[in-house]
């Protein structure tokens, strides 16, 4: 198999009037969703998407998902725009990538057209409705291979400019194959995805569906305001299977949204994304005893996931989860300075094999310095994903995360993570969500948190039970919300820019 659409292809004959993706107002079959890509693919093909690069500048809805499929057709490679983003923003992707298409709707086509980006504009009605010219359409994909890149997807960069990590079909094709294995996805499965399709999580549902016949409905944003409407949601769609980032499934268990309604006849919670507060996991997991519960983590630059831990065993609230061991088809080094570590020793986490990214799109010197060759071979070219997280393993063989290298602190003479600050946190009654950010400008440490009321008081007395005198706070800031960024997670950038501000 060499081509992503041969997952489409196969789950099309097999299931052909079986629903495929499902949002608020729209729902697909699998044979519905190949003939409306062929007819994409053969309008995008025209306009010279073959081997470039097709803008989405779409909603999160079944409409993206037609432009990604189209896309694939056409022998191009997508990269989905947020169309909440600032203008500015997405031209700063979009002149990167100078999409031959920027593909919109009839809903945001004066948006699209203001953004001045792309050789075409096209919209997925006028597309949808272009009459499938097979020979074409075929000719391109007896031409293709398998590393040619399905999607490009952004994330924040260090200087500020976002960078695209390039995604191959080969990738995908790999990466999806585990994850449907591992977690038993098949027709019976009815995946809630939470993920923007912009964000690598997303990958999981798109693929793991795509390979496997399950259903996505993709769920309406605002109901993660009202959690309690979002469990409903999930039992009316008899969602059974949700992949989220831990903010979400944190945000029911802060309101305790399980405690009011019938849940939803859940089998399957992943999470990945950021580290998951063992309290909020814990509440789940009393409502969920029979649930495969599952920590899931990896970059953006191994497709999604490189390492996984199905939850065999109870945690105290405060303390943290393993990130488990290697995806089969993943190899997984755990490297000090050039060598592998020993056994208990921290070590940068680095990824090998198919997961791993072609690279990141246009920047050459910052694919050299992140894919590079495997220090512990010479003999032949093996590249190898520096991660730039910390880990190690613990007396059962599991992977244990510590932070990031570039999240150090160097505070009183002590190198600190902030996150072992967090995991100690997150224990306290009544907290919802906190951060630990350092005051470099007045040597200290600050944590904000979420809570239900003040707990200041209550988590200087429960650090000063778990954490020696140099990895404690000096100072403890409420808020009312915690700032997220676009894709959920805690905004680090926004909670620094609030430490002038404080006392």
């Amino acid at each position: 198999m060499k081509n992503l659409l041969e997952l489409l292809d196969r789950t099309a004959a097999r299931l052909p009037d079986a629903p495929a993706f499902c949002d608020e107002e729209t729902s697909i079959t699998w044979s519905g969703l190949k003939q409306k890509a062929a007819a994409l693919g053969t309008a995008l093909a025209r306009q010279g998407a073959r081997g470039r690069s097709v803008a989405l500048y779409l909603d999160h809805n079944v409409a993206c998902i037609l432009g990604m499929m189209g896309t694939l057709a056409a022998g191009g490679f997508y990269t989905v725009l947020d169309i909440a983003q600032p203008a500015e923003r997405v031209r700063r992707i979009t002149d990167q990538l100078h999409p031959a298409v920027l593909l919109t709707d009839a809903a945001h086509l004066e948006a699209a057209r203001a953004l001045g980006v792309g050789d075409c504009l096209l919209t997925v009605e006028d597309a949808a409705a272009t009459p499938m010219d097979e020979n074409l359409l075929q000719e391109i994909r007896t031409a293709m291979v398998d590393t040619d890149l399905a999607y490009v997807l952004f994330t924040s960069g260090s200087t500020g400019l976002p960078k695209g990590v390039a995604i191959t079909h080969r990738n995908v094709l790999a990466y999806s194959e585990w994850a449907v294995e591992t977690f038993g996805f098949g027709p019976h499965t009815v995946l809630g995805n939470q993920t923007p399709f912009y964000f690598s999580m997303s990958v999981t549902d798109i693929y793991g569906a795509l390979r496997s016949g399950a259903c996505v409905q993709i769920l309406p944003r605002r109901f993660f305001s009202f959690p309690v409407q979002l469990l409903d949601y999930l039992t009316q769609r008899r969602v059974n299977t949700i992949y989220w980032v831990p903010s979400a499934l944190g945000i029911v268990a802060n309101w305790k949204a399980l405690d009011y309604t019938t849940p939803p006849p859940l089998r399957t919670i992943l999470f990945a994304g950021e580290v998951m507060p063992t309290a909020k996991l814990n509440y789940w997991r009393f409502h969920y005893p029979q649930a495969l519960f599952a920590n899931l983590y990896g970059p953006t630059e191994t497709t999604d996931i490189c390492a996984y831990y199905v939850v065999d065993r109870d945690f105290a609230d405060d303390e943290p989860l393993p990130i488990g061991r290697a995806c089969a088809n993943c190899g997984l080094l755990v490297l000090k300075e050039g060598r592998l570590a020993e056994a208990g020793e921290e070590g940068e986490l680095c990824a090998r094999g198919s997961f791993l990214a072609a690279g990141y799109y246009g920047l050459p010197e910052k694919t050299a310095e992140r894919f590079c060759q495997n220090p512990l071979q010479s003999a032949y070219p093996e590249i190898i994903y520096r991660t730039g997280d910390l880990v190690r393993y613990n007396d059962r063989g599991e992977l244990i995360y510590c932070g990031r290298m570039d999240h150090q602190i160097k505070h009183m003479g002590y190198r600190i993570e902030p996150g072992e600050i967090e995991t100690a946190a997150f224990g306290q009654d009544k907290l919802d969500n906190c951060a630990c950010l350092y005051d470099q400008q007045r040597d200290r440490l600050v944590l904000f948190y979420q809570g239900k009321r003040d707990l200041t008081d209550a988590l200087r007395e429960r650090l000063a039970q778990r954490l020696p005198p140099y990895m404690r706070p000096a100072v403890y800031h409420r808020l009312k919300l915690m700032p997220q960024n676009q894709n959920g997670k805690i905004d680090r950038i926004a909670l620094g820019a609030m430490l002038a501000d404080l006392p």
